[in-house]
């Protein structure tokens, strides 16, 4: 049995989320646009510019439900939530372990051995679907180079010698993305190498956008279990930064972002005009653009898929709460290792 609540998100300019009675009431212009009751809902994400009422952040926060703010793009800004849950002994763990090189390190190369895998077999569907006898090979290549770096990552002594494998094969597996896109998608989508801050090209917008959500939901994955998810093994420690949570975000960058994403530009549901560029050469997606986007996010997050170690049905959206369950299981060392999320 599952509970996949809704999350909801808030992208009007200018629109006023507020409480009435047991209901989160959104108003555009003091017009009623949305009602949803309290009960249906796991958190509150507004993008940009929208008011929140007192009442409404207090409720939010009595009830264990997050509100998180993001600007325009989809970058993080602030997040409130109630006290803090979980069992201070497996925080405790966390912390301890984190200090421990040998611990870290295989935490870390579990993470990274998920991330390739699962971005490998991203590439090998991609090469078998590709028209182009070219762009299939090359697909293939760039596939049998991140199982050369999984290999590789096997035999790394320390965290910067696993960090700097996993950036080589980040840069070679976005090289090869371009490739992934339908030929009748590419005059609007092409990669130019991966840019975030800001976002330099519609692709690299579409991925900040989805990898945004995909953040807040292993945040809030990792805060549901009790684990501190500023505290990670593979990313180092910084203030403000949520490392752990960016550790979990790895091995599911490209089984829900990426292809999303792919889905989206390969059926023509984005074009040019869901985009706008921004003085200084910044792209972003338009209102129209993150409303298209947002509501594949949620019909994705909504698809029934068996787990691999489970061996049990559950809809995608849960992925990440099964893996923060396993991390906290590996910390308590309940588990030899951290088993990554590896769809068959």
């Amino acid at each position: 049995m599952y509970n996949l609540q809704n999350t909801l998100y808030v992208m009007t300019p200018n629109a006023y989320a507020h409480l009435e009675n047991n209901t989160v009431r959104i108003d555009v212009e003091r017009e009623k646009r949305l009602q949803v009751p309290l009960h249906h809902l796991g958190g509150l994400v507004c993008f940009g510019h929208v008011m929140v009422s007192p009442l409404l952040m207090h409720r939010l926060a009595d009830e264990g439900k997050s509100l998180v703010l993001l600007d325009e793009s989809g970058r993080f800004k602030a997040r409130l939530e109630g006290p803090v849950s979980g069992n201070i002994l497996l925080r405790r763990a966390q912390h301890r372990h984190a200090g421990d090189a040998g611990f870290a390190l295989e935490f870390a190369r579990a993470v990274i051995a998920g991330k390739l895998k699962n971005s490998r077999s991203l590439l090998m569907r991609a090469a078998r679907e590709a028209a182009d006898g070219e762009d299939q090979g090359l697909l293939s290549r760039a596939a049998d180079n991140l199982a050369a770096s999984l290999h590789t990552a096997a035999r790394a002594g320390d965290l910067n010698a696993l960090r700097g494998i996993e950036g080589e094969a980040a840069r070679g597996y976005f090289a090869a993305l371009n490739l992934a896109v339908k030929p009748q998608a590419r005059a609007y989508f092409t990669l130019n190498g991966r840019t975030r801050r800001p976002p330099r090209d519609r692709y690299n917008a579409l991925l900040s956008f989805l990898y945004a959500m995909l953040m807040n939901d292993c945040r809030s994955a990792l805060e549901a279990v009790g684990l501190d998810p500023q505290l990670g093994f593979l990313h180092a420690v910084r203030p403000g930064r949520a490392a752990l949570a960016l550790d979990l975000q790895e091995e599911l960058r490209s089984i829900v972002s990426d292809r999303l994403a792919l889905t989206l530009m390969n059926r023509g549901q984005l074009k040019a005009e869901d985009f706008e560029e921004r003085p200084g050469g910044a792209v972003m997606l338009n209102d129209e653009g993150r409303r298209k986007v947002v509501g594949a996010w949620q019909e994705r997050k909504q698809e029934v898929v068996t787990h691999p170690l489970l061996g049990t049905k559950l809809p995608l959206g849960l992925a990440p709460f099964v893996q923060a369950r396993l991390m906290a299981r590996t910390i308590r060392q309940e588990m030899e290792c951290y088993l990554p999320y590896l769809p068959k």
